[in-house]
């Protein structure tokens, strides 16, 4: 069997590209298709564990679930993950392989072009269909050479293209428009159609917008999405994150939690976001956390003793020590549990930056940074409640110490985590825990919150792709845009 594929591209960033491409998974599952999602390269620090080992981005997770496939890391066989401004860890097929500054990884990734390929050639035999989903856009043409990303996995792979412009940023004609102009022409031949993606209002206000855009391209346009808000119900994205910081709902128990420079699976936040009864929001930089905070969560990071730093830099750790010793509630996951102890190791800089620091001391454990990096799957107990719990485990450190002598967790038949003695100051390597339905309703109500019992985080994740999928579908024609799918190997008549 070979597959059929596609390629979602966008005019730039945050688009659309990876909710749509979830959205059309959803859509081709429901029309009896086995369908995939594929990324060649992504760029997250929000990272899933897949069955069996090897980590892929959170979106292209997202995207398989919509699918209705386990995660794999044929999905994403390129994902770098950024410790610093210049310097990023590669993993390919899920491994942690080396990390490379910017400069040296731009001039070298053409090399990870056959990983790519190798995936995308097993998709394509098992699948009917491909869904692919480009990085950034294709008018960047100051990185064309040796492209893995945009077009230079299509051409190479010979995957149609359907570019999507994002009309809520504005100057949505002329970023299509300037899109055509700016790239290659052969680059421009392998572009099918067009979407208008994030259209608020009624989307007939846009029809000479549209004419405009497919008389000046000789694309054909496929439909104007409305912005839909199924979206906000949906694992997040580093990006918004960073550009919408949610504000809080001003009731019920009082989260806050630091947005660090690499904070990494910030999207454990998310089913505390959508409880009724919990005041959640983000501490952006340069403001304090807030003193009537009921709970401080500090989240994953992909450089723990340089975060620890910026949250320094933030004066936050005063904050934090202010906030227990008023008798407030901590707990951190991951990078965030390493930051609460008294000491992180790192000689060789395999978690971004080399050397020691001093932790916030909050808990007494130590943390010693290693090369080999654990991501796996787990499941296992809350070791206070008994509820059951599951998800995943992306870190390089090993954390000893007294404290861990009172676990959070069993996971795998071994205790994890640690708590202090009076219980307030949690830690954890756990992600996930917070979707589990039974662990965060004891875990909100022991921090003095009142859960909503009737909710279930991964019915409520299902129901939003389903409205998301209906949504997309009713706005776009999906017969033909499914037709422009080719088999691999598919190149435009005039190329």
């Amino acid at each position: 069997m070979t597959a059929r594929a596609l390629m979602l591209q966008g005019t730039g960033s945050d688009v659309g590209k990876s909710v749509l491409t979830a959205a059309l998974c959803r859509i081709a599952r429901r029309r009896g298709l086995s369908v995939a999602p594929f990324k060649p390269q992504n760029m997250s620090n929000n990272a899933a564990a897949c069955p069996g080992g090897g980590e892929i981005g959170r979106a292209q997770a997202l995207q398989a679930l919509a699918a209705g496939i386990a995660p794999h890391t044929d999905f994403n066989p390129v994902l770098l993950k950024p410790e610093t401004d210049r310097r990023s860890q590669i993993v390919v097929h899920g491994r942690a392989v080396q990390t490379m500054d910017a400069a040296y990884y731009m001039s070298h990734r053409g090399e990870l072009l056959g990983a790519v390929m190798e995936s995308f050639d097993r998709l394509t035999s098992q699948y009917d269909l491909v869904l692919v989903e480009g990085a950034g856009s294709p008018a960047e043409i100051n990185l064309r050479d040796r492209d893995i990303a945009n077009m230079g996995f299509a051409r190479r792979a010979g995957v149609p293209v359907c570019l999507i412009g994002d009309i809520e940023r504005g100057g949505v004609i002329a970023s299509l428009v300037g899109t055509k102009t700016v790239i290659d022409p052969a680059d421009a031949e392998m572009i099918r159609c067009f979407l208008v993606n994030k259209f608020r209002g009624d989307p007939r206000l846009f029809d000479d917008g549209v004419v405009s855009i497919e008389q000046m391209t000789g694309w054909p346009c496929f439909g104007v999405i409305p912005w839909l808000p199924a979206i906000t119900q949906l694992p997040a994205e580093d990006a918004v994150i960073l550009d919408e910081p949610m504000a809080g709902s001003g009731k019920g128990l009082r989260i806050a939690a630091p947005m660090l420079s690499r904070m990494a699976n910030f999207d454990d936040a998310d089913p505390l976001r959508i409880e009724p009864n919990i005041d959640f929001h983000w501490v952006t930089p340069g403001r304090p956390i807030p003193r009537d905070t009921d709970v401080i969560v500090l989240f994953g990071t992909k450089s723990t003793i340089g975060d620890l730093a910026f949250l320094r830099a933030q004066g936050w750790d005063h904050d934090i020590h202010a906030h227990v010793r008023n008798g407030g509630r901590l707990i951190g996951i991951c990078g965030g549990y390493q930051m609460l102890g008294k000491r992180i190791i790192d000689p060789a800089g395999v978690d971004g930056v080399a050397g020691e620091a001093e932790g916030l001391g909050l808990l007494d454990v130590e943390t010693r940074m290693i090369a080999h990096k654990q991501v796996n799957e787990v499941q296992g107990r809350c070791a206070l409640s008994d509820a059951a719990v599951a998800g995943y485990e992306i870190h390089a450190g090993i954390t000893h110490g007294p404290d861990t002598e009172r676990p959070m967790f069993t996971l795998q038949g071994k205790a994890e985590g640690a708590r202090s003695a009076d219980g307030r100051i949690e830690g954890t390597y756990l992600h996930g825990a917070f979707a589990q339905d039974g662990f965060r309703r004891s875990w909100i109500t022991r921090s003095g919150g009142q859960a909503a019992f009737a909710l279930s985080y991964g019915a409520e994740v299902i129901r939003a792709l389903d409205a998301l999928a209906d949504g997309v579908e009713a706005a776009v024609d999906i017969d033909r845009l499914f037709a422009e799918a080719r088999a691999p190997g598919w190149r435009p008549a005039s190329v």
